[in-house]
């Protein structure tokens, strides 16, 4: 398996997390691809053309190239984009023809996963998938997807030789709600750069930010409801501490994303806690770091998550996480080690949580170093070598049939 061809179709791998549907995924994308290169395979990823004016194709680096494919308007919204699946299917379909063909099709989310379906059959090529969010797993913390969605997903695992998952945590909510799959199940964790993050000066950092020296949470992430930053504002008012603040990275992200936002803007209003919650636009992500370095704590009390990367990129940078005892995150978080998880994304445990961090800096420096030190297990070149052994494990199997 020397040539793959990664579908992502309902945003691009080089836009920036943290605005519009960009976040883990992409950085995931990204950084796989990339390892992949390196390592020596072909990759292509394909990926809807969202603005006008984008180049067809862009040469990332050798090996690594992304193709914009026009399918519909250009600003359709993630909820529109089943539409066009047929359109990108085909057009993904002529370019890997054109240009001698693909080993392997890599799926990521489940409306790539439908073209990878249809190119599977039509080019009678493997199919990867990596899902990154499951229906049944989204309903779990209460977000409820599609009728749609939930049957496009077991059409998919049907039909998939091979699904990577994130992490044991994801890989046994995998095996409780969808049963055995015809195609192997295999756990790729991603991973992290450790050129960017990795522990650093706090002052520094502070510095940097035009920060002073108040206690300050961070959250990082999209604006919308899974991701929590409701519960994050709270955590901030059940601290009961009148010298800590609340900084947020992102902006609204999905249908939700307005009114998450407005939501959130009345809880501060309705908390006291006015111009105490800074909310930052989304950053380049090689520039997370200096956030991460500059905070105390950061909150992750995301309602569900099939890895975590925001508490993986805190953990390398030798910062404590309070984290949803959810998904990935229980994987990741080392639960009175590295961090704490907490149940039910309770908010008093949260602000207890934190409250301790705060009033012990030397639990805080004591369980950030064990967390960097945990981090370093988690590398992209690891990530790809799993990816790359899961494509090479297919070339010697029959093509699983669409049960």
């Amino acid at each position: 398996m020397k040539r793959v061809a990664i579908i992502s179709m309902h945003t691009s791998p080089l836009a920036q997390p943290g605005v519009g549907d960009g976040g883990g995924m992409n950085v995931y994308v990204r950084e796989l691809v990339s390892a992949m290169a390196q390592a020596g395979l072909k990759c292509t990823t394909y990926t809807r053309a969202w603005r006008e004016g984008l180049p067809e194709v862009i040469d990332v680096e050798p090996n690594h190239k992304v193709v914009h494919i026009k399918a519909g308007k250009f600003d359709l919204s993630k909820d529109e984009l089943l539409d066009v699946v047929d359109e990108f299917t085909q057009a993904v379909a002529r370019d890997i023809e054109l240009n001698g063909g693909t080993d392997v099709l890599h799926a990521n989310y489940w409306l790539s996963g439908l073209v990878g379906h249809r190119l599977k059959h039509q080019l009678g090529l493997p199919l990867v998938t990596t899902f990154h969010t499951l229906a049944r797993v989204k309903s779990l913390g209460g977000d409820t997807e599609s009728v749609v969605r939930e049957r496009a997903e077991l059409e998919i695992i049907g039909c998939a030789d091979a699904i990577c998952v994130s992490c044991t945590e994801e890989l046994s909510q995998f095996r409780s709600l969808y049963g055995k799959s015809p195609g192997a199940v295999t756990v790729a964790s991603p991973g992290v750069d450790a050129a960017f993050f990795s522990p650093g000066d706090r002052r520094g950092a502070r510095n940097a930010l035009g920060w002073g020296n108040k206690p300050l949470l961070l959250f990082v992430g999209r604006i919308q409801p899974l991701k929590g930053v409701d519960v994050a504002v709270q955590t901030l008012a059940a601290l009961k501490r009148t010298d800590a603040e609340l900084m947020v990275v992102g902006g609204a992200s999905g249908t939700f994303g307005s009114s998450e936002t407005n939501h959130v803007q009345r809880l501060i209003v309705d908390l006291g806690l006015t111009g105490r919650v800074h909310f930052v636009e989304p950053q380049p992500h090689h520039l997370l770091s200096t956030y991460y370095r500059a905070a105390d704590v950061v909150l992750v009390p995301s309602r569900s998550e099939s890895f975590g990367l925001v508490a993986l990129e805190a953990a390398a940078c030798g910062i404590p996480v309070v984290a949803s005892a959810v998904g990935g995150l229980l994987n990741l978080v080392e639960h009175e080690r590295t961090g704490y998880v907490v149940k039910n994304r309770d908010v008093e445990t949260f602000a207890g949580y934190t409250r301790r961090l705060l009033d012990d800096p030397i639990l805080s420096l004591s369980m950030g170093t064990h967390a960097a030190h945990r981090a370093r297990n988690y590398s992209w070149a690891s990530t790809a070598a799993s990816v790359i052994g899961v494509y090479d494990a297919l070339a010697a199997r029959q093509l699983v049939a669409c049960s």
